[in-house]
Formats: structure tokens, sequence, C-alpha cells
């Protein structure tokens, strides 16, 4: 199997080719609900972030999604939740 195929399986391709996981709604509430929850990034439109977005999520405009992450998240290595809908 190939990254690819790997990818589809259970997550996707980042943009330097790194492997990036999905995870589910059920994962999510639980890493949101843990002492130290990683941060959560919506990746849609900022107008779509002012109508409606989940509780602590932090708007990354396509755009700018990689600058706004990098700035507030500097450490490559640290987790971090991007969602779209």
């Amino acid at each position: 199997m190939d990254r690819r195929d790997e990818a589809d399986a259970r997550g996707t391709l980042g943009m330097d080719g790194d492997f990036v996981p999905r995870i589910s709604r059920d994962e999510l509430k639980a890493k949101l609900e843990s002492g130290s929850p990683p941060p959560l990034f919506e990746v849609l439109p900022t107008g779509y972030w002012k109508k409606n977005h989940l509780p602590g999520a932090i708007s990354a405009p396509p755009d700018r999604a990689v600058a706004i992450i990098s700035e507030r998240v500097p450490d490559r290595n640290a987790e971090i939740v991007v969602y779209c809908w």
C-alpha cells in the first residue's frame, strides 16, 4: 500500500506529503474534554466561522491557514486539530 492508499483509508496527505490522520467526532470530543486539548482550527472562509463554529475554534481561512496556524502553534510537532465542514 502506498501513502495515497493509506491516506484514503484513515486520513489525508498534508501539503508537504506527511500523513494527516482523521479522527471521529467521539475522538475529537475526548480530545477537547481532556485536561490539555489541542488547538482547534476551522479552515473555512471567515464568514462561515462568524456564523457558526465549534466552541474554542480559531478561524484560519484557507488562504491564510498555514500562516495563522504557524503563528499560533510554532512547534511543528505539536498536536493540532484542523477541520472544515
